[in-house]
């Protein structure tokens, strides 16, 4: 999550005005039924991914939080149609993947492992890999644990971050920014969730995606996550459809599975 910008990594030339990506956008909608969803047994889990395109060359995308599949779908499109096979999974704990409840069951370990068993499933040796946020977490993981199933690596928005065994990060952060820093929010197993309840799932997603504020990103309780300024309009990027598709993946799962990364995090980067 970077509550400070969302990165969208486009492969068509950038439009110019609104009306254009909305042209953009609608002329994507056939080709879009063309991405085939299927559902992979890995690592005791069921883990939905949506692929298309075929050959040797494979690409494996990871979306970070709070986000899916569906935010590589333009990639999706542009690169298979280069001549790339290209994955994107729901990782664990997100839309139509399986949603484990025990925290501890969502660290990088668990995560590579479900990524490895999907690549055995797919017969995919070598991937070029594309993380964003959590998904880069991830992918810098998968490199670590499994550099023989990486080709090469793209990540976007996390930087590589080395495991302290001898300091916990979250403690780190809160002697920093204080408790009500959102990764020390999103401990509060229950409240958090319930903070997030009050917020319309569709504004609450569109007001994170969008966000652009350079401060550090704290919800002192007494607030809660409303106090993230409402949108005036969706950017260009981001239409209603859009975040009518996420809202109602995360309307049925809830946001537990999602916000249990942060919650395992010390397993990966602290003591």
């Amino acid at each position: 999550m970077r509550m400070t910008s969302y990165i969208s990594v486009y492969i068509s030339k950038e439009r110019g005005n609104q009306g254009e990506e909305g042209a953009k956008k609608d002329s994507d909608r056939p080709a879009m039924e063309k991405i085939e969803h299927t559902t992979v047994p890995t690592n005791g889990i069921n883990m939905h991914v949506a692929s298309i395109g075929a050959g040797p060359r494979a690409i494996l995308f990871l979306h970070g939080f709070p986000e899916l599949w569906y935010s590589w779908r333009h990639q999706l499109l542009s690169l298979s149609s280069l001549g790339y096979r290209c994955i994107a999974p729901d990782l664990r704990g997100y839309g139509d993947t399986d949603c484990p409840a025990p925290a501890a069951q969502y660290s990088s370990l668990h995560i590579v492992g479900d990524l490895v068993g999907l690549l055995d499933a797919l017969e995919i040796q070598q991937v070029f890999l594309v993380g964003h946020d959590w998904g880069a977490i991830i992918a810098w993981h998968l490199c670590l644990f499994r550099p023989d199933r990486v080709k090469a690596l793209v990540n976007t928005s996390v930087p590589f971050s080395p495991r302290n065994p001898k300091a916990s990060l979250l403690a780190g952060l809160r002697a920093a920014f204080g408790d009500d820093f959102y990764m020390c929010r999103f401990q509060e197993v229950g409240e958090t969730e319930a903070d997030f309840a009050k917020v319309e799932t569709g504004k609450l997603l569109a007001k994170i995606l969008t966000s652009r504020s350079p401060k550090p990103p704290c919800f002192p309780k007494h607030v809660g996550f409303s106090a993230i300024p409402d949108l005036q309009s969706l950017p260009p990027w981001l239409t209603q459809e859009d975040i009518d598709y996420a809202a109602a993946k995360f309307d049925k799962t809830g946001f537990t599975g999602a916000l249990n990364y942060y919650r395992s995090i010390d397993l990966d980067l602290g003591s």
